[in-house]
């Protein structure tokens, strides 16, 4: 799996690649090709660095080169992190990691609705919590 994961591409259709130099062969990748398994904190001259690892190993810290991305599962329309590890490709960030994540979770400066996480020296935004105005009131 990591021999796979260092000539695993993404094209700018979004198409998935085995390359090497000899061969170049297109895969399907049902969600994203990796998954970050464990968090960890890093003291860091901005303050603090959010660390990833994935299932083949990979480190990345979450800044500006690895940003965070949250999308929506389609069935259960929960929130799915993702974060960039390298040229198109992502993991998924695991729940337990996820969990992890949110309990850093801290209120935007500028927008108190807004949660996020400082890392790398910027802020990456989890969610916003609001009231539903659709709610009866008591």
């Amino acid at each position: 799996v990591k021999l796979f994961a260092t000539v695993l591409r993404r094209d700018e259709n979004g198409d998935f690649w085995l390359q090497t130099p000899a061969e170049r062969g297109r895969i399907t990748v049902a969600d994203a090709p990796f998954v970050a398994v464990e968090m960890r904190q890093e003291a860091s001259e901005f303050g603090q660095n959010l660390l990833f690892r994935t299932n083949v190993d990979d480190w990345v810290t979450l800044g500006s080169g690895h940003g965070l991305r949250i999308g929506t599962d389609a069935e259960t329309q929960t929130p799915v992190p993702y974060i960039h590890i390298r040229k198109g490709l992502e993991a998924r960030i695991v729940r337990s990691v996820y969990y992890e994540l949110a309990a850093l979770a801290v209120p935007d400066a500028e927008n108190p609705d807004l949660y996020g996480v400082h890392s790398g020296g910027g802020f990456f935004e989890l969610g916003r919590i609001g009231i539903d105005s659709t709610a009866k009131r008591a």
